[in-house]
């Protein structure tokens, strides 16, 4: 049987790393994926923005399955180029994509659907927006309705603030299309956290839950970027408070797209803030959260291909829900400069050592040279520690970033330190 997995980065490492632990024995490919996920899988340096010529090299390599690991290609309808080929693509409609698509339809459908989430109002014309911050309670969040590469949230303190984003987004055109249509969002406050559900349109299965640190440094502090790091269990999410955000938000985010003609098939990550009065989305994606995969996966004690193909096939019913099993941190290993600046051609060594450790080493921004492998990009790659639980887990995951050498790299040294309590921030997501 022959995966084909879409994507390049660590997230997607993991994927395939995943899926070639399957007892269906598969051989994994990823496009465009890069030499150093060779370890487990097959590199072709096909781009993601023809999602026609991605079909036929599906249909004509003769795939069982395709699984998009970013929200590019799902946003703009890979699951229908690959579905009017009769190919199975592991992911949501372009119709159901939207829930991370558009900010704005998200809301909506929360709203229409009855799902918690914080009260916002919508504009595309920058006057009629800045003239309703004056009604507005402050820290505010503004939102970019579109896809906007983690940059689309601000979170402002004044209505000084608040109107220098909107001019960014509406007048400027910093984020092109994206910031064409922005919401005011009410700020949540509360602890963040991330929940994971596999669905095949009509049955679903939790995955897992994790929590991530998107700030730079260590104390939440510096700008936000993709993720330094997550890890799983978070000990707030109760059995009791897991089971209150299936039935709250998970059951009735899958029958309301039902409902509306929109099945969603694939994975559903549900950014939720912990609030007093409780659990609220803060945003879907349509897709495994980077670098939230590269610690659910690991704890997933079941096969995640056949879970897949279930899904794809409408047939998850039929298979076991999936247990999750120990604990798993990761650290994001980040070059010199990042996010702003990234220094990318510096040589990385200390794989093997790392490996060695017990940790499971996920490459992301690298590329393979005749002398060995070198940066390319921000993060450089999720080191992931395991265990039967978070102290143990942490303790891996760190001995082994300390042996990868990369000259001027950095990363967090407090993942996962607070674990029994929740460090309490104004915090809206920045996806």
């Amino acid at each position: 049987m022959k995966v084909l997995v879409l994507g390049s980065g660590a997230r997607e490492h993991a994927l395939a790393h995943a899926l070639a632990q399957s007892r269906l024995a598969p051989e994994v490919w990823v496009a465009p994926g890069h030499d150093a996920m060779n370890d487990v899988a097959r590199s072709v340096p096909m781009p993601l923005d023809d999602l026609e010529a991605l079909a036929d090299f599906a249909a004509r390599e003769d795939f069982a399955i395709t699984i998009a690991g970013s929200e590019d290609p799902l946003v703009r309808g890979v699951w229908d180029a690959f579905d009017r080929r009769g190919l199975r693509l592991f992911g949501p409609s372009a119709s159901a994509a939207r829930l991370e698509g558009s900010k704005r339809f998200a809301k909506e459908f929360m709203q229409r659907a009855g799902i918690p989430t914080a009260a916002a109002s919508v504009f595309d014309d920058f006057d009629q927006a800045r003239a309703a911050l004056a009604h507005q309670k402050y820290p505010l969040v503004v939102k970019a309705d579109g896809l906007a590469a983690g940059k689309g949230v601000h979170i402002v303190r004044t209505p000084a603030e608040a109107e220098a984003s909107l001019r960014a987004m509406l007048v400027e055109g910093r984020y092109g299309d994206a910031g064409g249509c922005v919401l005011l969002e009410d700020c949540l406050r509360g602890p963040e956290v991330s929940v994971f559900a596999l669905s095949d349109g009509f049955t679903y299965r939790i995955l897992g839950v994790a929590r991530d640190h998107k700030r730079a440094y260590d104390g939440d502090a510096g700008p936000n970027t993709g993720g330094m790091g997550a890890f799983t269990p978070v000990a707030d999410v109760t059995p009791a408070l897991l089971d209150r955000i299936a039935q709250t938000i998970l059951a009735p985010t899958f029958a309301a797209l039902v409902d509306e003609g929109t099945p969603y098939r694939g994975v559903l990550y549900a950014g939720l803030m912990l609030t007093a009065d409780g659990p609220s989305v803060l945003e879907y994606n349509c897709r495994l959260g980077d670098p939230e995969a590269q610690v659910v996966l690991p704890c997933i004690d079941g096969d995640f291909l056949r879970l897949a193909l279930a899904a794809c096939d409408e047939d998850l019913g039929a298979e076991p829900a999936p247990r999750i099993a120990g604990a798993a941190v990761g650290v994001v290993l980040a070059s010199q400069g990042y996010p702003d600046a990234p220094r990318t051609g510096v040589p990385v060594t200390g794989l093997e050592a790392a490996r060695a450790l017990g940790a499971h080493v996920y490459l992301a921004g690298v590329r393979q040279t005749p002398n060995g492998l070198v940066t390319s990009g921000g993060r450089i790659a999720t080191v992931v520690g395991t265990g039967d639980d978070l102290a143990t887990a942490r303790r891996v995951a760190y001995d082994a970033v300390s042996a990868l050498q990369v000259e001027g790299a950095f990363y967090r040294r407090d993942i996962a330190r607070v674990t029994s309590e929740a460090t309490w921030v104004d915090r809206a997501s920045a996806s």
